[in-house]
Order: C-alpha cells, then structure tokens, then sequence
C-alpha cells in the first residue's frame, strides 16, 4: 500500500480533519446529484481531505472549472493537486486556456457594464433591473462575489413587483453562501419571509423549501442546531420531486444542496439538540420530514435506536457514516461537536439508574475505548452536562450522593422555625390588639396607603418593629418601652 503524500501529514499537524478510511458514496455518482460551482467546491473538500480520492476528486475539480469562466478557481484547483501531488502532469496550469477565458471575460464584463449605463440613461427601471440583473450573474460566474452582491444590491432601487423582490434576494442570498456570510443569508431570508403571499401572488410560497433548507443551513453553519433542525424539519416536500438535472426547475436547489442532505443535515441536527419525545414527536412521527428520512434510511434508524435508548447501536451507525461527513462541504466542521453532543446525551440517560459505573463498562455500551470515554466524561463534567465525578484509581464513575433523609431534616426544621416565627408575630399583635396599643393611620389615610409609603415590608413584622410608639386614652403619645409593656 502506497504511502500518504506528505500533504496530508502537514495538514494533520495544523489540526485540519483529514480522512483516511473509504466512504460510503461513489464519487462519480454523489457529485452528479450537484450542479455549478458547488460541485467543484465539493470536490475540491474531497481531495484536500481525503487519502484515498484525493487524485480522483481533484481532476474532476480541474475538469469542472474548465467548463465555466471562473479562472481564479481554475488556478486554484491545479494549485491545490500541484501542492499534493507535484509530479502529476495534470497538475501544470493550462496557459492557452487560461489568456483566453480572461479575455473573454474581460469583453463580457465591458460589454454588460456599457449596456447597463445605456440603460441608466433611458431611465427605463426594467431595463436596468435585467441589466444589474445580468452583471450580477455574470460577475458570480467569475467568481467576484464582492462585485456580483454590489450588482445584486443596485437591482433594489429598480424593483417593481414582489416577484423581482424574491428572485433580487434568492441571488444576494445564493452568493452569501458561496462568501460563507451566513448572517447576510438569514437577512435576507427573513425579507422574503415578510412578503405575504397574496401579496407575492403566492410565488414566496413556491420558494419556500428553499428558504428552510437555507435558512437551516445558515443556523447549522453558526452552531444553532436546535434552530437548524427545526428548518429542515420544515421543508417542503414538494423539493424531492425536483429533477436534478433540469436547472430551470424551480423546485431543484442542488446548485447548494440536495434533497439527501436535507435528510442528513435535519437528522443530525435534531440528534444533537433534541430529547427523545422531541425526536419521536418531531422527527419520526413528521410526516414531511418522513419523506427526506427515506433517502437516507440509516439516519431514521439512528434516531429510531436513540429514541429505543439503544445508544450504542445508535452510535454504531454514526460511527460508519463519519467519513462520509467529514468529507461533506457543509457539515465536516461540525462532525466532532454534534457526535459529542449525541454521546453526552447517551451518557446522561445511561447513566441515570447506576450510582457507580466502570469506564470499562461504559466504553463498551458506547461502541468506543476508555481513554475517549474518559476524555467525554471529563468534558462532560466541565461544562455541568453531567453531575458525577470520576474515580481514576478504581476506574469508575460516581454519581454525586445526594442524602435525601438529611435534606427533609432540614427542610422541616426551616419550615418550624418559620412557623414559630409566624405564630410569635401573630400572637404579638393580638395582645397589642387587646392592650388598646395599635398606631391609628392619620385622618384620610388609609392603612394601604400608609404601606405604601413606608415600602414593600410585610404585615406582622412591620407591626411589631412599630409598637414601640402607641396612644393612651387622651391620645397623647407615650413610649411603650417606658411603660414597661417592651423591656
């Protein structure tokens, strides 16, 4: 078996995930399901990070950006097989093609450039909406995403009807995701989500699964999984009938992502946030939702084993598909923190019956070795996910004990004590009461607002601090402590 090339070594010691096992996928078949630039993005992931299709995948990605106008993705994917694999002749920039694309470019872009100042002067607003409109699609194509959201942007001063709100900010929206400006994305998500659909005449309503597919991506990049999860779980099925192939299809958004992700990302999502009712209520029981889970069956089963409390079975089929994910555009940054999540919460439940248990037992019930249950565990205590403490001498787990007989001890002292205190205050003002010695409230005043000027305090206490001053029978005042009454 040939040896790694020394790339990958280097990428593993900057931290970067490089994976090494085989994954489930065929590539020629999974990047089919994609079409634009997200398909060489994707294929660009797959060789930087994976030791068995580096070669495959970065060929591809070269064969792809020589199919569009984008020469600085082109330079970049000859440049990442050039760092991988020096000596590959496919690694060495194609000079001809690439002084020609540029050139071309260059006319295109003067070309739509003139035409949109021609437009400026008629002063025709559709005319220059198509024409912000055109640049903006041309500059994306190019891959000036600055430029193509500045183009995009200029189209809101020429909008007419709702139908060009929505199509301005699908483009905005498309092109911060290919930036990674994942606020921009929910910004203008939820401009769309303000437009009513009888105002639309219904068109936000065809858009709306891939306005929850964006949006749950948008929440899945920044970390938001519990909000991520509920998006996809809110996608339209109506996406699963899409053609991928036909990119006029208005239901096909797999220029982003495709109807098996949605599946993939939802899942993983919910398993990371969601307790087990939620799962079975939310999840499995969503009869939408249900439609994307048949795409991709063993994460129904995964969440079906962890709603069962069969966690290791659970963690078993997310074990086999890690390769898978972390060679995925989207989801490989937060592989390690959703399986973290998804462990912890099966510690937790596992955990619940047992006062003590070995890590030896518990590595086994959670298909892993110790030291990275250990690790789990002693993360796990860190941030106050689990109320245990681990004994590393005897190799165990203990649960905090908690004595219940001297807790009710002491909540029934308090309790007595309170009540003797009440009962004391009570007994207090009926002599009071019966001595003739209560403080009458000015003439006007009521006692409620006399409370309200002396504060918030209490009846009985406030009542007794104010018997050291009463009235005798003239009226006059006399102070009890005096009189004896309060020694």
């Amino acid at each position: 078996m040939a040896a790694d090339p020394p790339y990958f070594g280097e990428a593993r010691a900057a931290g970067l995930s490089v994976v090494t096992d085989n994954p489930k996928f065929e590539l020629d078949a999974y990047i089919a399901n994609y079409r634009g630039k997200t398909r060489i993005r994707r294929l660009h992931h797959i060789g930087t990070h994976s030791t068995q299709l580096y070669l495959e995948a970065l060929v591809a990605a070269i064969a792809e950006a020589k199919r569009g106008k984008d020469v600085r993705l082109y330079e970049a994917m000859v440049s990442a097989l050039r760092e991988i694999v020096p000596e590959d002749p496919r690694a060495t920039l194609d000079t001809v093609w690439v002084d020609r694309t540029t050139k071309e470019v260059k006319a295109e872009t003067g070309r739509l450039e003139l035409e949109l100042k021609g437009y400026k002067n008629n002063l025709i607003k559709e005319s220059i909406r198509m024409g912000c409109e055109d640049l903006g699609r041309h500059y994306h194509l190019i891959g000036d995403l600055s430029n193509a959201i500045k183009a995009y942007s200029k189209e809101r001063e020429s909008v007419q009807t709702p139908a060009h709100v929505i199509i301005m900010n699908m483009h905005l929206m498309h092109v911060s995701i290919d930036q990674g400006n994942w606020l921009s994305v929910q910004s203008s998500i939820q401009k769309l989500r303000n437009l009513t659909s009888s105002s639309s005449g219904g068109e936000i309503d065809s858009a709306q699964p891939k306005l929850a597919a964006a949006m749950g991506l948008a929440q899945m990049a920044t970390g938001s999984y519990k909000d991520a999860a509920l998006s996809f779980l809110a996608t339209d099925p109506r996406m699963l009938q899409a053609k991928l192939d036909d990119p006029n299809d208005p239901d096909a958004y797999n220029e982003i992502l495709t109807p098996n992700d949605i599946a993939v990302y939802g899942g993983l999502c919910a398993l990371a946030s969601m307790d087990r009712h939620e799962l079975q209520t939310r999840v499995l029981d969503n009869s939408n939702f249900r439609n994307y889970l048949e795409l991709e069956p063993h994460i129904r089963r995964a969440i079906s084993f962890f709603v069962a409390s069969k966690y290791s079975s659970c963690l078993q089929i997310l074990e086999s598909y890690k390769a898978d994910y972390l060679l995925d555009l989207y989801l490989h940054r937060h592989v390690n923190e959703i399986y973290f999540r998804v462990r912890s919460k099966a510690i937790v439940q596992y955990f619940i019956p047992f006062s003590c248990v070995t890590l030896a037992a518990l590595a086994t019930a959670f298909n892993t070795d110790e030291l990275t249950i250990e690790r789990t565990l002693e993360e796990m205590i860190g941030n106050g996910s689990l109320d245990a403490r681990i004994d590393l001498e005897k190799r165990v787990l203990l649960a905090k004990q908690v004595d219940d007989r001297r807790e009710v001890h002491e909540a029934a002292l308090a309790m007595a004590k309170d009540y003797a205190r009440t009962l004391q205050l009570r007994l207090l003002r009926m002599e009071i009461l019966n001595a003739g010695l209560e403080v009458k409230p000015p003439p006007g005043r009521d006692v409620m607002s006399m409370s309200s000027l002396t504060g918030p305090r209490a009846g009985p206490p406030s009542m007794a601090g104010d018997v050291f001053m009463g009235t005798d029978a003239k009226g006059k005042g006399k102070n009890l402590r005096s009189e004896g009454i309060f020694s």
